[in-house]
């Protein structure tokens, strides 16, 4: 059973949001500010906590890293104390905490019992690419007290999972297939480094552009089966860092993920990906697109749910797009006119 619903009150920067989370994909685009990268760590700490005897309330200050990792900081800012609840449900089983933003004590929880039943397997790709850093990350952020939100860590966990024995089911080969071209080999790794294996021999990932270093992960996690049938994948600005070129086949990839049984969730400031999703989907493809905004700097943000690209509003994205097509025509025209 994939995420469901997601209720939020006084976090972040979210006064009050319902959000009803689509099986399939997911896109999320928005201005800077309005709580995208947020709305999915939420639903991701959720779905990290099913499977380990970690507390929501400790995951999510490992993954904001507010100051002094105080919980009540990620209240919603507003004089006085403020309550602040956060509510997660996959199908019948939610799982909720609730805290303030004055006493460090008051914390209520409640449905892990039915919740860590579930155990959904996830995975968090964070705007940066941490596979170069890979060797000593993970003993040195277990060990010492470092400044790195607990996404990076998590992502390293699941690139260092073991492939399962036995031969790779055909979705999947045909899923590493596209990978293998786009980046022209495959991924190995040792003593925690990583390699691009090709014809021309291994290439570690520090030499290699982060664009493909983001490819890599991709590879690793569906070559080693983090991604499969009931697991849920979040994608930060996946058009960080990477070649335009390169936007088609990693679509089709998150297309064919979806239809594969995984639940995503995307968030994109790019043109270019919301169209590649909108040309690369078929018929039978589950997708909604999710506009979050607020019509003020100090309202309350606002999220809007449609099928298809041409029906996103407000699309900010598409707004952009247009006022650089018209900038373009305007100076086609002047120069028209001088000669």
């Amino acid at each position: 059973m994939p995420l469901t619903r997601i209720q939020l009150k006084n976090f972040t920067v979210f006064d009050s949001l319902d959000f009803r989370a689509n099986p399939g994909l997911n896109v999320f685009i928005g201005a800077n500010g309005t709580g995208k990268t947020h709305l999915m760590k939420v639903a991701y700490a959720a779905c990290d906590v099913s499977v380990t005897e970690e507390d929501l309330d400790d995951k999510l200050v490992a993954l904001f890293l507010p100051s002094g990792r105080r919980l009540g900081r990620l209240v919603r800012r507003r004089q006085g104390v403020e309550n602040c609840s956060v509510t997660v449900w996959n199908g019948e089983a939610s799982l909720h905490v609730s805290f303030t933003s004055g006493r460090a004590d008051y914390i209520r929880y409640r449905g892990y019992d039915a919740w860590r039943k579930s155990r959904m397997k996830s995975a968090y790709i964070p705007v940066k690419e941490m596979l170069a850093n890979a060797p000593g990350f993970m003993a040195l952020y277990d060990q010492r007290e470092i400044h790195f939100e607990e996404v990076y860590r998590d992502i390293l966990t699941r690139a260092f999972v073991p492939v399962e024995r036995g031969p790779i089911p055909p979705e999947r080969r045909s899923l590493l297939k596209i990978l293998n071209t786009a980046m022209g080999g495959n991924v190995t790794n040792k003593n925690e480094e990583f390699f691009l294996k090709s014809k021309e021999g291994n290439l570690e990932f520090t030499l290699l552009a982060e664009g493909l270093r983001k490819l890599g992960l991709l590879w690793l996690l569906v070559r080693n089966g983090t991604l499969l049938e009931g697991s849920v994948l979040f994608w930060d600005e996946p058009e960080t860092n990477l070649n335009p070129t390169l936007y088609r086949p990693v679509v089709e990839i998150l297309l064919a993920l979806q239809r594969s049984g995984v639940q995503v969730f995307v968030a994109t400031h790019d043109y270019s990906i919301l169209k590649q999703f909108d040309l690369g989907r078929r018929n039978d493809d589950d997708i909604q697109f999710h506009a979050l905004h607020r019509e003020s700097r100090e309202g309350n943000v606002e999220l809007h749910s449609f099928d298809d690209l041409p029906s996103i509003e407000p699309n900010l994205i598409l707004e952009a797009f247009d006022e650089l097509y018209d900038r373009d025509i305007e100076r086609a025209i002047d120069t028209l006119r001088a000669e």
